[in-house]
């Protein structure tokens, strides 16, 4: 096994699947001899050619758009939006063609399309480049949202992706891409889309989260000392309500952590869905610990808006006393 970061385990996961599989092409903005904007896709640009690896114009709307008619014409495109921030201009390509297109055609057309999106904060970065839309997206029908908290399930995940009939956006977490190395096998392998990963075992309650919150969680639990169980979802949409409803059956108290706002996130629906399948199990309400209602603030303040383990310790200590 290799000892990888998070980017590297990415750029494998790329480079096993256009050797597999010349139908697979990427296209994005500074993707080809400069390897994008992190360097995720360094190196692809000169094994597999400008071919296949497209260096496109700033025009998210347009690289969508051609990977929906690429997608729709037998190949496997994997683009690339450089900063979530700017999926806004591809929103119609995406929930209006790309998730419609199974359904549009009674299943005539699919569009076997993964979009790479580096999303969150933690890095410094200015407006419109550390946000956390997975709520937007989840919301429409047709398009499957991963985003993975290791780089062995970020390489099993987008080999799984890539390999599947329908589009799926791949949040890929820029706080964690270089953060810490984790072993991952040479060779390919998958991850089911839709199945969360018990990331640790515990009893006396259950914490849910995903992406790069997922490592602030362990921090936090680390920190408190108890016996938590930790559920990284790993795919947002669809969701693996069966496992979490395992464990706050198990533990009968639960905590929700995420980086998006809390008005209308991810936890919200968690929460409501725990409330309907566990609420006879549940001896304290369901925690939310998650960015603020307001727009990601400048570097000063960045770290304040994200979820930390002060923050989670808080809830965690409100939860078991209640």
């Amino acid at each position: 096994m290799a000892n990888l970061t998070l980017v590297q385990a990415i750029n494998l996961a790329l480079t096993q699947e256009m050797e597999k599989d010349d139908r697979v092409l990427l296209l994005g903005e500074d993707i080809g001899a400069n390897g994008g904007v992190f360097r995720v896709t360094e190196g692809l640009h000169d094994r597999f050619g400008g071919d296949r690896v497209v260096d496109t114009p700033l025009a998210e709307s347009g690289i969508i758009g051609t990977s929906i008619g690429l997608a729709m014409g037998g190949l496997r495109p994997v683009p690339e939006i450089q900063f979530e921030g700017f999926l806004g201009p591809a929103y119609d390509q995406l929930c209006t063609h790309a998730g419609r297109m199974r359904s549009r055609t009674r299943g005539g057309l699919t569009v076997p399309m993964t979009v790479r999106v580096p999303v969150g904060g933690g890095i410094h970065a200015p407006e419109l480049h550390s946000d956390s839309p997975e709520a937007i997206y989840s919301h429409n029908p047709g398009i499957k949202v991963v985003m993975p908290a290791s780089p062995y399930d970020a390489k099993g995940l987008l080999i799984s992706a890539i390999r599947d009939p329908d589009p799926v956006i791949f949040f890929e977490p820029k706080r964690i891409y270089r953060a810490f190395r984790e072993e991952v096998p040479e060779e390919e392998y998958t991850i089911p889309i839709g199945k969360a990963r018990v990331a640790r075992e515990g009893t006396e309650m259950t914490m849910v989260s995903w992406g790069a919150s997922v490592v602030q969680c362990m921090n936090a639990i680390e920190e408190s000392g108890r016996d938590i169980e930790l559920v990284d979802l790993r795919t947002i949409n669809p969701l693996d309500m069966d496992t979490v409803a395992t464990s706050v059956r198990k533990t009968g108290r639960a905590i929700i952590v995420h980086e998006a706002p809390s008005n209308c996130g991810v936890g919200a629906e968690l929460s409501a869905r725990i409330m309907e399948q566990c609420f006879l199990h549940l001896e304290a309400p369901v925690q939310r610990v998650t960015g603020f209602d307001t727009l990601m603030p400048y570097y000063k303040l960045e770290l304040e808006y994200l979820p930390n383990a002060e923050r989670i310790g808080k809830a965690i200590v409100e939860t078991a006393a209640y």
